[in-house]
């Protein structure tokens, strides 16, 4: 079998694609090996198909073992007969003579065409993969390319890399339509067997604090170094942070003059709420931040890693925040459970732990 435009389609493969025509030969070698014995069931026991891309040919071989009697027609061949084809074959030698399969050039050519794009699409799987590894936990560019009832799907980057966005990491009353442009954070790069996946988020904690990096050349810098964020997108985002330099105001380097860089971060997160808190090493202290923007009278620990809250009568509302947003959000960037009181709460509780602490005294 003869084929020269086969071969020069592979040539031109491997100059636009970069794909060695090693691999496709290899992989075709295969591939037409299995189609044979497929299409021929009751033919030769064992094939081999050698390709020939100097001399663009592809040739056929029954393989079959010499012996002195011949006991399995299929797999076995006259040491006599063997020796017609090549005389240097000895007994126990793989005996390998040249066939043409009749009727297979049809079978052949979509089982080339099968290879072919068979490895283009692994290729560029592995390309996404390869180009994408260190994409991880980064801000991207991107351009919507299609919505459909559950996901989106975004072109990232220069090579148009198609990145998945699934309904957990899209913004609840984000609206998502086709040519609109935003950043997304690459969440990961699966290898789906076939596909290579990358999978972006809107919601993740991660924009945030790649939003803030990119603002704010302070953290990028690491002079100003985010400690903890705790989000809930769309709503609200809390962000400790902490000055790795005594004269850098961490605060104010995230704000930024006149609120440019904070109001820049907003923006980019359609006015989700974003509060700025000051990290600090005493956890009460932190905690008392944490509740920004309501005003802390006292924080107390009662146990492990669990403090109690006071806050004014006429702040309360606002320390819990809509539906527990704000304390829960406290809770998270803390890692502590924080239970809000109002003054008056608190001062009766203390009554209530005094007087019954003086009864048990005078038992």
């Amino acid at each position: 079998m003869v084929n020269k435009e086969f071969f020069l389609a592979l040539a031109d493969l491997e100059a636009e694609k970069g794909i060695s025509s090693e691999i496709f030969i290899e992989a075709l070698r295969n591939a037409l090996v299995s189609a044979y014995k497929k299409q021929y069931e009751n033919g030769a026991g064992s094939v081999d198909v050698v390709l020939n891309p100097e001399k663009s040919t592809i040739k056929f071989y029954i393989l079959k073992t010499a012996v002195e009697e011949v006991t399995d027609p299929e797999k076995e061949i006259s040491l006599a007969e063997a020796q017609m084809i090549k005389k240097s074959y000895k007994l126990g030698d793989e005996v390998r003579e040249e066939f043409v399969p009749k009727d297979f050039g049809r079978i052949a050519a979509q089982t080339a065409k099968q290879v072919i794009m068979q490895k283009l699409h692994e290729t560029e799987r592995d390309n996404t993969l390869s180009e994408f590894s260190d994409k991880k936990d980064e801000l991207m560019s991107c351009v919507v390319r299609k919505v459909d009832a559950k996901n989106v799907y975004v072109e990232l980057g220069k090579g148009q890399i198609e990145g998945v966005m699934l309904p957990q990491d899209q913004v609840p009353g984000e609206k998502y339509n086709v040519n609109d442009r935003l950043k997304v954070y690459v969440k990961n790069v699966k290898n789906n067997g076939r596909n290579a996946q990358v999978l972006v988020s809107r919601t993740s904690a991660g924009l945030v604090k790649r939003l803030f990096e990119e603002e704010v050349p302070e953290i990028k810098s690491g002079v100003v170094v985010i400690k903890s964020i705790s989000r809930e997108a769309g709503q609200r985002t809390k962000m400790a942070i902490a000055s790795e330099d005594p004269q850098v105001d961490a605060v104010g380097a995230c704000v930024g003059n006149k609120g440019a860089r904070v109001n820049a971060v907003v923006s980019e997160l359609n006015g989700e709420k974003v509060d700025i808190i000051l990290w600090s090493e005493n956890p009460l202290e932190f905690i008392a931040k944490s509740l920004s923007p309501a005003k802390v009278i006292s924080v107390t620990q009662v146990d492990e890693k669990s403090a109690i809250a006071v806050v004014p009568d006429d702040k309360l509302s606002l320390a819990i925040g809509r539906d527990g947003q704000n304390a829960r959000l406290a809770a998270r960037l803390t890692g502590w459970k924080i239970d809000v009181k109002s003054e008056s709460a608190a001062a009766k509780l203390d009554s209530l732990q005094n007087k019954a602490e003086k009864e048990e005294t005078e038992e």
